[in-house]
């Protein structure tokens, strides 16, 4: 259930994508062009401040009132929606859980705002799912300073034009049984020796950003330290189990989005003398669709309510982002199929749900990622 303070949120949100988004997103989308003017538009809302104390800037509300904003933008645009997840879940709530008070003091109110973005370098070209294995960026102490060397893959938010600070995992040592220490350092845009690469061109999320980062010699202050040194690993855990509700809520409302746009084509659409939303085929596909959305948000609640009551959650978090990533990626390719040709194109909001859904079943953990946390939680052998 509900409290009034989410329903309106929610409410608001849904307007806002609705009336702001929906009529310029598909623009955008076929220019690969970051949507500056919605975010600033997001940020005057305080959606990038949702779960942020008042302190820092914030809204002072919860995770939860994230991914209701996540759920509603998803409906209409997976792009916008990623840009706002990841700068809050991979961007801000690292600082905002593992940072100095002058780190908080120094980055979250511009975050909360919408006038800054952050981002978190974790996956390298080598790597993937392994991350301790895969790392090869190290940060190595010299005269106060961390030198960090290296490269990062896939990196949202971190080449935009409001792009302000970037948290790189690297490896800081050794420990005694011969395993990389893996700590977190906070890199702001324009240091010398950190370069951004030119934008990715993907197949979907095609309005946001996303890029490859490399460090050659990259001078920051020793304070510049996210958390405790050799924690980054831990941090970046917990970082995504939060992140996979989030996920989970935005794979939700890309589910939703097509059960929406195939609602309002069935009735309009017109063969053989009458509506296709007559036809059993199309209701019993329609109908198949919402169960999956209406189970995949449950689980993603479920995950939420054990987040927020500081209850384990991980085995709930991987469910939640299973089931809500795969409800995504067939609701989409049954609305192109209920589309038929019409779904195949990019100016119909399917066409993009279609190249938007995939990615969710890789991001922020694969799908067999989430099976073998399931299984681990179970209790069954690594």
């Amino acid at each position: 259930m509900l409290n009034d303070e989410h329903v309106e949120l929610r409410k608001s949100v849904e307007e806002f994508a609705r009336e702001v988004v929906a009529p310029v997103i598909g623009d955008y989308y076929e220019r690969c062009e970051f949507p500056y003017d919605i975010v600033r538009k997001m940020g005057a809302m305080g959606l990038f401040g949702l779960p942020v104390p008042e302190e820092y800037g914030g809204m002072g509300g919860d995770y939860f009132a994230l991914c209701l904003a996540l759920e509603e933008l998803a409906r209409v645009d997976s792009s916008v929606a990623i840009t706002l997840e990841a700068a809050v879940s991979l961007g801000e709530m690292p600082i905002l859980r593992f940072g100095t008070d002058a780190q908080k003091q120094r980055w979250l109110p511009k975050m909360a705002a919408g006038e800054v973005l952050g981002a978190f370098g974790l996956t390298e070209p080598g790597g993937g799912s392994d991350v301790p294995g895969g790392m090869r960026t190290t940060a190595v102490l010299d005269g106060g300073e961390w030198v960090i060397n290296g490269s990062k893959a896939f990196i949202t938010n971190s080449g935009t034009d409001i792009t302000g600070v970037v948290a790189v995992a690297a490896i800081t040592g050794r420990r005694e049984d011969g395993r990389p220490e893996i700590s977190t350092i906070l890199v702001p845009s324009g240091t010398p020796g950190f370069t951004v690469s030119k934008k990715y061109s993907k197949v979907g999320w095609s309005a946001s950003d996303t890029r490859e980062l490399s460090f050659a010699d990259c001078r920051v202050p020793e304070e510049n330290l996210l958390g405790e040194r050799g924690r980054g690993y831990a941090q970046f855990l917990q970082t995504l189990d939060e992140g996979r509700v989030a996920i989970a809520a935005l794979s939700v409302g890309l589910a939703q989005g097509c059960v929406d746009e195939s609602l309002r084509y069935v009735r309009e659409r017109r063969a053989f003398g009458q509506e296709i939303g007559r036809y059993q085929a199309m209701q019993f596909k329609i109908a198949d669709m919402e169960a999956r959305v209406h189970t995949a948000r449950l689980a993603y609640y479920h995950a939420a309510e054990r987040m927020l009551a500081g209850l384990p959650f991980k085995k709930e978090a991987a469910i939640a982002k299973l089931v809500s990533s795969n409800a995504a990626m067939d609701n989409a390719r049954d609305a192109t199929q209920i589309f038929g040709g019409y779904g195949f194109m990019n100016e119909f909001p399917v066409g993009r749900f279609y190249r938007d859904a995939k990615i969710l079943e890789i991001g922020e953990g694969t799908s067999e990622v989430q099976r073998m946390l399931i299984a681990r939680e179970l209790g069954l052998p690594a």
